[in-house]
């Protein structure tokens, strides 16, 4: 999915794509306090659990680890010659990592991320 803003509508297609894309998957999608995150309208599906962090807290945010990785393996000492290079760069390193299902829970699989997955 690619959208030029995020709000709650863009939101929700996304959360729908996500719970398509892993019908078999129960998940836990940790999310900070972005309106389009927190809207009354916004419904999840029932295979997609959302937890909002508290105000200012990227360390607890487990996709700071993921943008972590991505700065260092697949930007580091690198030049673009345009902004199209850059996404281009960004969207097959995503690919990339998000095809290392292991890799990526490793970096996102918190004892409190695993705590609630456990109670479910």
């Amino acid at each position: 999915m690619t959208a030029d803003k995020m709000n709650t509508d863009n939101m929700s297609r996304f959360l729908d794509q996500v719970s398509q894309a892993h019908k078999q998957d129960f998940m836990v999608m940790v999310l900070d306090g972005a309106s389009s995150h927190k809207c009354k309208e916004l419904k999840a599906p029932e295979n997609i659990s959302l937890v909002f962090l508290p105000s200012y807290s990227p360390e607890l945010n487990p996709a700071e680890q993921i943008w972590n990785v991505l700065r260092r393996d697949y930007f580091a000492n690198r030049v673009f010659d345009s902004l199209d290079a850059t996404t281009l760069q960004a969207e097959n390193g995503l690919a990339c990592m998000a095809s290392d299902r292991k890799a990526l829970k490793s970096l996102t699989d918190w004892p409190w991320i695993s705590a609630i997955l456990n109670a479910k």
